[in-house]
């Protein structure tokens, strides 16, 4: 059985080399990248599992590589874990919204990168609980395949989504035409162990909401009950 291959981006090189050796101990493949230009010229080569991305990089904004990393059709799926400084909760959320699966403050302890290395992989080949053997549903005319993390719109073009627009629309889809508090969206699509303000969820609902009605010449699929939360209203198959 292959090992995990984990890329880690850090422009500290005892950091990273600590970060990579630890990583090898627990039986992973760990792979050092310094710089964003390295990291982009590794990823560009394949076979990457797992990022550990630092937010701050010599030569690029983590949150904005994240980003960009989540509008490309190769690395869409890819999990990503940001490394940011403590106390810079800011960072941690908007790195969350944009679509990181999890974060770790530093200075950390290696076990808990290790832990959430691990519960990240766990949720990525989770069976996914929407109808359809194949992990797929369908509506409105769009295609939600949740093993591949992929939505096509009516026109068939795939719509990339940050990870907590992919865990939000897979809520909705499990529960359509039902009302959604904040509470259970924010339990559906927080990461493991981050604490999430309501104006997060709004933003990645109204993010999510422009992306669906783009390609619905306006109509609305996810409407907003005022004083209750959401609804996700479309008939699912």
């Amino acid at each position: 059985m292959p090992l995990t291959r984990c890329l880690v981006v850090d422009d500290d090189p005892e950091l990273l080399q600590s970060v990579c050796e630890y990583l090898r101990r627990f039986g992973f493949e760990a792979i050092a990248a310094p710089t964003a230009a390295r990291m982009r010229s590794l990823l560009a080569e394949g076979g990457v599992d797992v990022l550990i991305l630092d937010v701050m990089l010599p030569d690029g904004d983590g949150l904005e590589i994240c980003t960009q990393l989540r509008q490309r059709p190769e690395t869409a799926a890819l999990p990503v874990l940001m490394l940011t400084a403590q106390g810079d909760p800011h960072s941690r959320v908007l790195g969350l919204e944009l679509g990181a699966d999890d974060y770790v403050a530093k200075p950390f302890e290696p076990r808990e990168l290790v832990a959430r290395i691990k519960a990240v992989l766990r949720r990525r080949s989770a069976p996914a609980g929407a109808p359809g053997g194949d992990g797929s549903v369908e509506f409105a005319g769009w295609r939600f395949d949740r093993l591949k993390r992929q939505l096509l719109s009516p026109q068939q073009v795939v719509v990339p989504l940050s990870s907590a627009e992919y865990r939000l629309l897979s809520a909705f889809v499990e529960r359509p035409r039902r009302v959604l508090t904040r509470d259970q969206l924010l339990d559906a699509t927080r990461g493991q162990g981050v604490v999430v303000a309501d104006r997060a969820i709004d933003l990645a609902v109204s993010r999510l909401r422009q992306k669906l009605s783009a390609a619905q010449d306006g109509e609305q699929l996810i409407c907003t009950i005022r004083g209750e939360g959401y609804i996700f209203d479309a008939e699912v198959r």
